[in-house]
């Protein structure tokens, strides 16, 4: 960890995911005219060698083939200039036949393809943009759903209107439901009627308003890049300054690997930093390590001092958060900002700096919990009504942004460490994880994979909190752990648990999950043989670097459509857990 932190203080490990996101910057940078072959031939390559023995490729090392992850790397690799006759086009073309062909794709990947060319425009949802006026108390309002989805459906919704086609050199008549979608020419249709026009003027300005420093919007890949082709066909110059800072900011995403090139959906320098910090100094590197300083002074500089649209359901509270990545200063989050938190108060030297901050960002925190007690991601209290019921998406969790148990667990177990003041806040958070225990005694984890990560999370909360080890809630989450331990002594689980309730907990045995599970018996006073083969696992699976190896998805960025790997936690995880099983008098030597 130590040789890994750069010049600037921060930790920046990769964040993989699918190729879809690959494909989505091959096809972004042929729309906008700045593909090159040597970003073509590394993604190609990258996309190629994800793809599985039947042809098709997955969400996650180890899954099953995913219907429109498999057309959009297809895609790809037809841009790429792989023939269809090739055998791994042939093998790919046949697999996308045995899962439905392209008229059970999602919605999302038939926007990219009638953005080709390649689909009509007819049979992709998007909404008019003239809800984009409505006010807050309308029935439908974009104030109500998560900050990643509002700022997508606005700029989908500006496609949707105006259909503008970057016509590509090929067609995918070798697929199954391919239909051509009409002539195949450049083409933006104008904008209808006086309040039409007003819609897409008052989204132009929200959209020019929220792109951060770093040339992005909400530092993610694919919204940065529907936002740019928003704008393109709203009439932005292609070589405006917006523009040109936005195509740069889209490099950052790429990471070369040998002759690979992956592309990354954001980045996590935040999340990674304060983790390592906090790894660190469990491990027991003095607060006044000058790695830890400079750590430190980076994460004060990048602390949100704006309004954002948090503020929309919380107007008088006072900006103090952090969000996830360089330069989100729009959209800081509350997962974030209690880890970061924690960070500084474990490296905190007293000065007023330092001390302002953490305040801040305890105020900010404490004041975003919901009125049901818990913590969502990005906002508080959502109320999606109506727009649930559109067939906007073909997940309403991919609009959804309400309180989970990982985000609240989180919360509890940074603000009970802050005093009386917050006794109120913390006791209503562990009244909410309470009643969000699952009947089998697990929790859900919205943005790790998936019980493990929820459970790992909750039984710490719950003892910060104050509950006793004898509190049934506790015997219950460490009963489900204990039953759900592999023969080789580790954890697993992988995001097929998101749609099935029968993979709950089940998975090849990883550093990070065996890690989390780990941290909530000890936690939970657990000792004995499953402590012990726990630790063994780890122990004995450290490579000779230091770090672990870890090929599976066990983190979450959408459940089920998005999985991430970060680098980051088989490496901080295991750390965490084997200095807080050391810290116990018993297990020193």
């Amino acid at each position: 960890m130590l040789a890994a932190q750069t010049a600037d203080g921060y930790w920046h490990y990769a964040v993989e995911n699918k190729v879809s996101v690959g494909a989505h910057d091959l096809l972004a940078r042929e729309f906008l005219g700045v593909r090159t072959a040597r970003e073509t031939a590394g993604t190609a390559a990258w996309i190629r060698s994800c793809q599985s023995g039947d042809g098709g490729w997955p969400n996650f090392h180890g899954g099953p083939d995913d219907l429109p992850t498999t057309v959009m790397a297809y895609t790809a690799l037809r841009l790429a200039g792989d023939a269809p006759d090739r055998p791994h086009m042939r093998a790919a073309a046949d697999r996308i036949a045995r899962l439905g062909g392209l008229e059970r794709c999602r919605n999302s990947t038939r926007l990219w393809l009638a953005l080709a060319g390649l689909w009509p425009w007819e049979k992709v949802r998007t909404l008019p943009p003239e809800l984009f006026l409505l006010p807050r108390h309308a029935p439908v309002s974009l104030h109500e759903v998560g900050c990643w989805a509002r700022q997508t459906i606005v700029a989908v919704s500006v496609l949707g209107a105006l259909r503008p086609v970057w016509p590509v050199a090929f067609d995918l008549a070798e697929l199954p439901d391919w239909k051509e979608p009409g002539p195949r020419i450049r083409r933006r249709r104008s904008p209808r009627g006086p309040l039409r026009r007003r819609a897409l003027a008052a989204m132009r300005a929200w959209m020019v308003q929220r792109q951060d420093a770093d040339g992005c919007w909400g530092a993610g890949h694919s919204v940065t890049v529907c936002t740019l082709l928003a704008l393109l066909v709203l009439g932005e110059p292609p070589g405006s300054p917006l523009v040109r800072s936005a195509v740069r900011g889209l490099e950052t995403f790429a990471d070369d690997d040998g002759p690979m090139r992956r592309v990354r959906f954001s980045h996590s320098p935040v999340w990674d930093t304060a983790h390592v910090v906090l790894a660190l100094r469990a491990a027991g590197l003095p607060a006044s390590h000058p790695a830890l300083s400079r750590a430190a002074a980076w994460l004060l500089d990048r602390q949100c001092d704006r309004t954002g649209d948090w503020a929309v359901h919380r107007p008088g509270l006072q900006p103090g958060g952090w969000s996830f990545q360089f330069a989100n200063a729009h959209y800081p989050d509350c997962d974030d900002t209690a880890l970061v938190v924690r960070a500084l108060r474990a490296v905190a030297s007293s000065t007023a700096r330092e001390d302002g901050a953490v305040v801040r960002g305890v105020r900010w925190l404490s004041g975003m919990a919901c009125k049901d007690g818990g913590w969502a991601a990005f906002d508080a209290d959502l109320a999606v009504g109506l727009l649930r019921r559109l067939r906007i998406t073909d997940a309403n969790v991919l609009l959804l942004d309400g309180t989970t148990a990982d985000v609240t667990a989180h919360a509890v177990e940074t603000l009970a460490d802050e005093g009386p003041r917050y006794a109120r806040t913390v006791q209503a958070g562990a009244d909410w994880l309470l009643r969000a225990q699952e009947n089998d005694g697990s929790w859900y984890g919205r943005w790790g994979c998936n019980h493990v990560y929820g459970t790992g999370a909750a039984l710490p909360a719950l003892r910060a909190a104050g509950l006793r080890r004898e509190h049934l809630a506790i015997r219950r989450g460490v009963a489900w752990l204990l039953d759900h331990q592999n023969p080789d002594g580790g954890w697993g689980e992988d995001h097929r648990s998101y749609l099935n309730p029968s993979w709950r907990g089940r998975g090849e045995s990883t550093a990070s999950q065996t890690a989390w599970a780990l941290q909530g018996l000890l936690s939970a006073g657990v000792d004995g043989t499953a402590v012990l083969r726990a630790v063994d696992w780890l122990v004995r699976r450290q490579l000779p670097d230091g770090t672990w190896q870890e090929a599976q998805y066990t983190g979450t960025g959408m459940p089920w459509r998005a999985p991430i790997r970060y680098r980051s936690y088989p490496i901080v995880f295991p750390v965490l857990a084997l200095t807080q099983y050391l810290k116990e008098p018993k297990n020193a030597t």
